[in-house]
């Protein structure tokens, strides 16, 4: 089921130009993650990091780009936009395909030590809060002490007003910086279906998301609710450092992991 280097050029230069749509300042979002894990990795020769629903590799690049001597793993249940991503951006990480909250997902990671950092960007608020709090503790327990947990993605207020205006505010924003891409979401999935080289990845995904069907969706998680499930999961401190209209990027830091659960094998 592989694609041409050619194709998948094509397809992710397409991935990107669309998701600007989307992610307010998101080329700032992805500099303020990438930002955090500097701080983080300070004098680590050869950190680890982990790209959390990573698509076809966009933030997985650019950490690659910044963190050469960097280890990064990139996980997702998409076959398609993994193999995007393993023949555009070979070089930028180890994909794996697992789903991300479910039980004993982790095992697929293969990890041999402790992650320094997990990162996420639009890819974590499909998950209902009981499967968002397990994965948080999965996290928790592989993340060495000092580690952190970084997710950028549009959280929404409590009240439905403030959401209103942050929503309004983000688009307005997104307008003004050049997010006024031809193609959206849909029509980029749909113009990947029709072409040849990718029937067989789309064959697949087609299998998955019938086996999977109603599991996901955007459950409007807000930023409050997440840093109290990162706090229940064992994360010592949670804060926003980055934040417009609802596009927020949300730092969780482990402290000492005594008292946690022990952290995975594989």
């Amino acid at each position: 089921m592989g694609v041409s280097m050619g194709t998948a050029r094509a397809w992710v230069e397409r991935w990107e130009g669309q998701q600007e749509r989307y992610a307010v300042d998101r080329e700032e979002r992805f500099t303020v993650i990438a930002d955090v894990v500097e701080h983080t990795i300070a004098g680590r020769a050869h950190p680890l990091l982990l790209d959390l629903g990573c698509g076809p590799g966009s933030l997985a690049a650019r950490l690659a780009a910044r963190f050469p001597r960097a280890e990064i793993i990139a996980a997702d249940m998409d076959p398609l936009l993994l193999e995007l991503g393993r023949t555009h951006h070979a070089d930028a990480a180890r994909y794996v395909d697992t789903v991300i909250g479910e039980e004993g997902w982790t095992r697929a990671l293969g990890l041999r030590r402790p992650l320094d950092a997990a990162l996420s960007t639009t890819a974590l608020h499909y998950l209902p809060e009981q499967t968002l709090l397990r994965t948080y503790r999965s996290l928790a327990s592989l993340l060495r002490p000092g580690g952190v947990l970084v997710n950028g993605d549009h959280f929404p207020p409590g009240a439905a007003q403030c959401a209103d205006l942050t929503a309004h505010v983000g688009r307005r924003r997104s307008e003004r910086t050049g997010g006024r891409a031809q193609e959206d979401w849909r029509s980029w999935w749909d113009a990947a279906a029709r072409d040849p080289e990718l029937a067989d990845l789309f064959d697949e995904r087609g299998r998955r998301q019938a086996v999977r069907a109603g599991s996901g969706g955007d459950e409007r998680v807000t930023v409050h609710r997440h840093a109290e499930l990162l706090r229940r999961a064992g994360f010592a401190h949670v804060a926003p450092v980055w934040q417009f209209g609802d596009s927020t990027v949300l730092v969780a830091i482990m402290g000492d992991t005594r008292g946690l659960p022990a952290p995975l094998r594989t």
